[in-house]
Order: C-alpha cells, then sequence, then structure tokens
C-alpha cells in the first residue's frame, strides 16, 4: 500500500508539472503573439494613410527592419517590398491574407517555416486604388518557445520530481502509520481516520464472535480430553492420510509411545499385519474388528471410517482390552466342566452302589458298607453343592449381615472342628495370639480359617505341623497359617486360588475336598477388603498370611 501511494502521488506531481508546463506555455504564445498583432495593425494603420497620401515613396521612405512590407496591385503583381526584389517575388493573389483584403478589406494569416520553430504573421488591408498593403512580422513559434524553455523545464522537473519524492516517502508513511499501528485485539481503542471506523466496529464484532466461538470450541476440547483421557480403552484418530491427530494415554501406553508420535503415520508405533488389514478394510468397508495381542494382553481392536457428506476425511481406532473378559469365559468353561465332573463322580458312585442294592448283588453282611459309602458320596456332593452355593453368593455381592467378630473365638471353633482329623494323622495343631474384633460377617471369617486349616492339614506330612495364629499391629488384624507340609511350587502359587485347581493332582481323591476352598477364601477376603499372601517352598511347607484392617470405616 506504501508503494501505491508513494506512486500515486509522484504520477500525480508529474501530471500536474507537466500540465501546468504546457498551460503556460500556451498562454505565453497567446498574450505575446496578441501583443504583437497590435502592434502590427497599428503600424499598418500608419503605413496605409502614409501610402494614401504619398504613394510608394512613403514606404521608400520607411526604416522597415522590424517588419516587412508588400504593396500588391489588385491583379496579384508585387509592386513594392521593403526587403526583396519585386522582380523576383512571384504573383500574390493566391494568398489567403491577400485574398481576404480584396474581399472584406482586411486580410490575416500565419505561417510556419519549414522546421515549426519560426511563425511568420501577416496582416493586409485593401488601399482606396484597391491595391493591398500588408505587413509581415516573424517571431518564434510556440515550439521554439517550448524547445527555449526545456532545460529550465527539466531542471524544475528534476526538483520537482525529488520534492514530491520526499513528501511522497512522508505522507505515504504518515498515512500507512494508523494503519500498521492498528491494535487488531482491541478494533475500537484505535486512533484512525473517520473511514475506518464502520470496519473497526464490524472488525470488533467478528473479534467477539471468533473469542465465543474459540471458547466454545476450547470448552468442547478439553471435554474430548478429559474424556479420552480417562478412557481405559486406547483411541486413536487418524486423518485421511493415516497420520495420527490424537492419541489418549491408554494408547500412548499400549504402543509404548507419546504426544510427539502425533504428526506421524500410524505404522511408525504399530506394525502389526492384522492392525494394517483391519485398518485398509475400514477404509474401503466403513468398519473392520479383529483380536490382538499386546504386551501379553487380549485386545479387541477396531476401526471406523469418518466421513464428511460423502468425502473420506479419517478413521477412528478404539482397542478394548478383552483379557479378563477372556480369561472369565475360559474360567467359565473350566468351571462349568469342572463341576459337570466333580458332580458326575459322586453321583455315579451312589447310582452304581444303589443298583447293586437294588438288583439284589450286594450280600447283607456288605449292606451297611455300600450305605456307608452312598452316605459319604452324598455328603462329599452336598459339601461341593454348598461351596458352589457360597461362591455365587459372593460373586453376586450379595450383601451380608455385618456384626463385631472376634477373630481368636472363631480360630478357637476351627480348631475344635479340625483338632481330630489332625490327630488322626498325627500332626501337632497348635493355636496362639490375642482376641481382636473387628467388624464383618462371621461366617465368611469361620470359612477362611476353617478353609486354610482344613489345606495345611490335608497336605502336611505324616507327624507334621500347623500353627495358627491371631495378631494385629497398629492397623491391622492378622491371621497367619503355616505348616509343615508338601509346600506349592512357585508356577503353581498364582493359580491356587482358581476353582478346582489343584497342585497335586494325582492325590486329590485321597485328600477329598471340593477343590472350591481357596477359590472361597479368595472371595471371602475381597468381600472384607481384606488382603492374602502366600509364601511356600515345595517340601518344607506354607505360610498364608490375611490382613484386615482395623479402621471400622472399611467395614461400615
Amino acid at each position: 500500500m506504501t508503494k501505491k501511494i508513494f506512486w500515486s502521488i509522484l504520477l500525480v506531481a508529474g501530471i500536474v508539472l507537466i500540465a501546468s508546463f504546457v498551460t503556460i506555455m500556451d498562454s505565453l504564445y497567446r498574450y505575446f503573439s496578441s501583443l504583437q498583432l497590435a502592434q502590427m495593425e497599428s503600424q499598418l494603420n500608419f503605413a496605409v494613410q502614409g501610402v494614401e497620401l504619398s504613394g510608394i515613396s512613403y514606404l521608400e521612405g520607411l526604416d522597415g527592419e522590424n517588419y516587412r512590407l508588400t504593396l500588391i496591385q489588385s491583379d496579384g503583381t508585387v509592386l513594392y517590398d521593403n526587403m526583396a526584389d519585386v522582380s523576383t517575388l512571384e504573383n500574390h493573389s493566391d494568398r489567403e491574407e491577400i485574398r481576404e483584403a480584396m474581399e472584406t478589406g482586411e486580410g490575416e494569416s500565419s505561417r510556419y517555416s519549414g522546421v515549426l520553430t519560426e511563425e511568420t504573421l501577416y496582416l493586409a488591408k485593401r488601399l482606396s486604388d484597391s491595391s493591398v498593403l500588408r505587413i509581415a512580422v516573424s517571431h518564434a513559434s510556440v515550439f521554439s518557445i517550448a524547445a527555449g524553455m526545456f532545460y529550465p523545464f527539466i531542471i524544475v522537473f528534476l526538483l520537482t520530481v525529488v520534492l514530491a519524492v520526499v513528501l511522497a516517502v512522508k505522507l505515504s508513511k504518515s498515512i500507512v502509520k494508523p494503519l500498521n499501528e492498528l491494535s487488531f485485539e482491541n478494533p475500537l481503542e484505535n486512533d484512525v481516520y473517520d473511514e475506518f471506523i464502520p470496519m473497526l466496529r464490524h472488525m470488533d464484532f467478528q473479534n467477539k464472535k471468533i473469542k465465543e466461538q474459540m471458547i466454545s470450541l476450547k470448552n468442547s476440547s478439553n471435554e474430548f480430553l478429559a474424556i479420552t483421557e480417562n478412557m481405559s480403552e486406547g483411541l486413536v484418530l487418524l486423518n485421511e492420510k493415516g497420520v495420527i491427530i490424537s492419541i489418549n494415554s491408554s494408547a500412548e501406553k499400549l504402543f509404548t509411545a507419546d504426544k510427539s508420535c502425533i504428526g506421524k503415520d500410524f505404522l511408525t508405533i504399530e506394525r502389526n499385519p492384522e492392525v494394517t488389514k483391519t485398518l485398509a478394510k475400514s477404509t474401503r468397508d466403513g468398519y473392520s474388528e479383529t483380536k490382538i495381542s499386546i504386551k501379553g494382553r487380549d485386545y479387541l481392536f477396531r476401526a471406523s471410517r469418518i466421513e464428511n457428506g460423502e468425502d473420506f476425511v479419517g478413521s477412528v481406532l478404539l482397542l478394548i482390552d478383552i483379557t479378563d473378559k477372556n480369561r472369565a469365559e475360559t474360567l467359565r468353561r473350566e468351571f462349568t466342566a469342572n463341576v459337570s465332573h466333580e458332580l458326575k463322580t459322586p453321583l455315579q458312585s451312589i447310582i452304581g452302589s444303589a443298583e447293586l442294592m437294588e438288583n439284589g448283588m450286594v450280600k447283607p453282611d456288605d449292606i451297611p458298607r455300600f450305605v456307608g459309602h452312598i452316605r459319604a458320596e452324598a455328603s462329599r456332593l452336598l459339601s461341593l453343592i454348598n461351596d458352589i452355593i457360597k461362591l455365587s453368593q459372593l460373586d453376586e455381592e450379595r450383601s451380608l449381615p455385618e456384626e463385631i467378630v472376634d477373630i481368636f473365638v472363631s480360630a478357637e471353633d476351627v480348631r475344635e472342628i479340625l483338632n481330630h482329623s489332625a490327630k488322626k494323622r498325627n500332626i501337632e495343631f497348635l493355636l496362639s495370639g490375642e482376641h481382636i474384633k473387628i467388624r464383618g460377617v462371621r461366617q465368611l471369617i469361620f470359612e477362611i480359617i476353617y478353609n486354610l486349616c482344613d489345606n495345611a492339614i490335608k497336605y502336611n506330612k505324616e507327624n507334621g505341623k500347623v500353627e495358627l495364629r491371631v495378631y494385629s499391629d497398629l492397623n491391622n488384624a492378622i491371621i497367619s497359617v503355616s505348616d509343615t507340609g508338601i509346600g506349592i511350587p512357585p508356577e503353581d502359587i498364582d493359580r491356587v486360588f482358581e476353582r478346582f485347581y489343584r497342585v497335586d493332582k494325582s492325590h486329590s481323591k485321597e485328600t477329598g475336598g471340593t477343590g472350591l476352598g481357596l477359590s472361597i477364601v479368595k472371595h471371602s477376603v475381597g468381600y472384607l477388603n481384606g488382603q492374602i499372601n502366600i509364601e511356600s517352598k515345595p517340601g518344607e511347607g506354607t505360610v498364608v498370611t490375611v490382613v484386615f484392617p482395623l479402621d471400622k470405616k472399611d467395614f461400615s
């Protein structure tokens, strides 16, 4: 804009200067021409009077250095010329001024020299004898005057250009300065030309509208970030070229990436062929999904095509952790199979014994033994069903009645019940500790202690020892069950709480039980907000520790 203002000012200055020069030249030329014509007319009138009175002799007596006098007969023959030999002059009847003088009494004309630098003015008057007296004066033409003024004009032009340049620079800067200093943040606070006020008002309105839209956009962006950053699922947004435009924290952890991956191709953080195929299929068909494994966990990978109208603008990728779901499904199948097996075995035994008795194939002396066998298997079946019901209740997290429970009293009850089993195997069963009361479910606490001690006895060695301790620290009530039994291999410790899982499957019939004891322990401890820990060495024994917080708020 500065350049446009500068050249506009300079152009106007040049045009004005040239126009002024032309106007002055024209005015000077007209002024001096009119003066000269007046002088010529005055001289001609004097000459006409002199010729009328004295004839041609009057002309011969004049000093005509500054002008030329010519006397022409009515037929155009030149009778007298003060600057030329009349014998050499041609007939003048065709001259414009002579013709006009013959016709009207007076004539006037002008003619240029060959180079247009000199102009000759002619005035003519008819005399009483029909002859014509003409006066002629040569003077510089307007072109000649202009040529004479050329160098002064050039000097003036250059001075004018220099002055115009200086003024144009200053003026253009002064014009543009307020525009360069415009505050677009607060348009109405600018001190500018009145012509800009409507524009600034419109700009202020637009600024307010843009600010409102930016605030709304920022709020929406913050809401989006708050939602996506707190998602447990991995979320990735790609543009139409497969470049990452957004990625949440869960996806960053999964792909071992960070925010620096934004703006890069998705293949830079994940090159799994299945992912690539799924992404390509979603781009083509609109949606696709597959199951992949990342860092030892199972994920459902979903890819959806994003469209704006009919245009493809990108893709949204969602990774859902289905490890627990798959594991739960596997456990459910295993549990169903195990339950079916555990229920089928005692039932088959009961049915078999009953059929033998029904068909009279059992001797009367053996009937009590068969009845005892049926009763034992039925008791085993009932225990299994009771344990399944207990686990079902714990899984459903049904509310159970709470009360103040003395853990040591529950431990004494367990010792009294299991002491007979321990003596049968010559196992020393010791109880020590203190009376500690917590708010909890009495039956669950009893089940925890009973199952831990029952396992400690079943999987112990002959002449072994089981020690049950109840004690506390500053914040927790602690139950510890240690034995000198067969121990648990390290690879099995994490699985002993699974339903129907047995470390020593070869002796499962000998030890009895349903295989659900430790599962009940785990769920019961979890229900009471406690923690359980196992330390074991194969061949040396096992120590199981259960910790309950003493803060009553945790059990309210």
